[in-house]
């Protein structure tokens, strides 16, 4: 087993494809776009955050949304149009409940993991990607959301991360830009932030130097399993269909992942949660001092902060359940906006690019890595909003399970 199919070149495929060029596949990687990290790669939170990755199976989160529901411009949104998709997959989520606490250690784990082959990724191929290593600051506006954040705080350290609370005096401190009245704060020093969509085209271009295929502008449409391998079928930009024979596939292909999963005999049961966010140019001296340098995460307005150099500054935020749907909504785009002006009122929002995509998300929030039912079947897909923080750590697991695959085949062969 050594020639390799990628699905999907978003951060997931790339680092994916990385890990299986450098043990030693030939690697081909499909997508639809024309380049890498064209949908959910391109213009998220910024974050590389373990501090963020407390899952959200818990009754405040369900309790929370079904408030939250009939309220514009609210940090969740459920679509209450009926979906069979929709709600089996949220009676899935309210059954993982009890699995909160394993999960949430397990993903602070693999995050931390993840974080440094994203550094030692750049470093050793040479790519910027905008990264900024100021750390990240949760602010809590009320004592009962700090008090769930102390909670979460113990689980964070059980999976080997170091977060801090700090007052109001400190936050100011390490952000002088915040001068917002708060009850108090955590700050995660080892996270940091930067580009995904530079991140994934640097890795894109590095695995390219090294002897990985990508083909763009096409739409994979079929998965064909049989004795001999995986059959890759896909229309190209002429809408020609075609198709390629590999020794195995890696489907990495976000919120398509399900249907290609289906279609060789596996549930991934991803469901697309759309966010959004807007990237304002700071196009002004007076706006570039008033952005913050320090990433952000207010958790009750659910909304993230990341500074991409000099003149951008990223601001994210939403979970809309709404399906297959990428529709930029004003209503949702507005909180993002009315969020800079409050905290940051001296940031112009004048030109603010507004963007949306679909998080792939699994009813407990991890991903599904590894083999599927049948040989030369892979998965690295369903990080929901933490694709990124995720994507290294996961791809090497990926990597891992085809290179062990590939090893036992050849050793009954023999």
């Amino acid at each position: 087993m050594r020639k390799i199919a990628v699905i999907g070149a978003g951060i997931t495929g790339v680092t994916t494809a990385y890990s299986l060029v450098q043990r030693g596949f030939d690697v081909t990687v499909f997508d639809r776009n024309r380049y890498a990290a064209m949908e959910t790669s391109f213009a998220n939170g910024g974050q590389l955050s373990a501090s963020n990755a407390e899952v959200w199976n818990r009754w405040a989160t369900v309790f929370k949304g079904m408030k939250w529901m009939f309220e514009p411009g609210a940090p969740l949104l459920v679509d209450p149009e009926p979906s069979w998709h929709k709600y089996s997959w949220m009676a899935e989520f309210i059954a993982k409940i009890p699995q909160y606490r394993n999960n949430t250690i397990d993903t602070v784990r693999m995050a931390i993991e993840a974080r440094e082959h994203l550094m030692n990724h750049a470093a050793v191929e040479g790519f910027e990607f905008a990264c900024e290593k100021r750390g990240i600051l949760h602010i809590y506006d009320t004592k009962k959301e700090f008090d769930h954040a102390t909670k979460v705080n113990a689980l964070m350290s059980e999976g080997g991360l170091e977060r801090r609370a700090v007052t109001t005096e400190e936050i100011r401190s390490i952000e002088p830009a915040l001068q917002r009245d708060l009850y108090a704060g955590y700050y995660t020093e080892s996270d940091f932030t930067g580009d995904i969509h530079l991140y994934a085209r640097g890795l894109s271009k590095a695995c390219i130097a090294q002897g990985a295929h990508f083909h763009y502008d096409v739409d994979v449409r079929t998965l064909s399993h049989g004795d001999d391998g995986v059959t890759v079928g896909w229309k190209n930009e002429d809408k020609k269909m075609q198709d390629e024979l590999f020794d195995g596939v890696v489907i990495c292909a976000g919120v398509k992942s399900c249907d290609l999963a289906a279609q060789v005999g596996d549930r991934v049961n991803i469901y697309p949660v759309k966010g959004y966010s807007i990237t304002v140019q700071l196009d002004d001296e007076d706006s570039q001092n008033a952005a913050p340098w320090v990433s952000l995460l207010d958790d009750e307005a659910k909304v993230v902060s990341s500074r991409l150099g000099l003149n951008r500054f990223r601001i994210a935020g939403t979970a809309e359940f709404n399906g297959y749907n990428l529709d930029i909504r004003d209503d949702w785009i507005k909180p993002l906006v009315k969020w800079c002006k409050k905290i940051f009122p001296d940031v112009s929002t004048e030109y603010a690019v507004p963007w949306a995509g679909l998080r792939p998300m699994m009813p407990n929030m991890l991903p599904r890595v590894g083999e599927g039912k049948k040989t030369g079947i892979f998965y690295n897909t369903g990080h929901g909003h933490l694709g990124w923080t995720l994507s290294a750590a996961t791809a090497e697991i990926a990597a891992e399970a085809v290179l062990m695959q590939s090893q036992s085949n050849s050793a009954r062969a023999a």
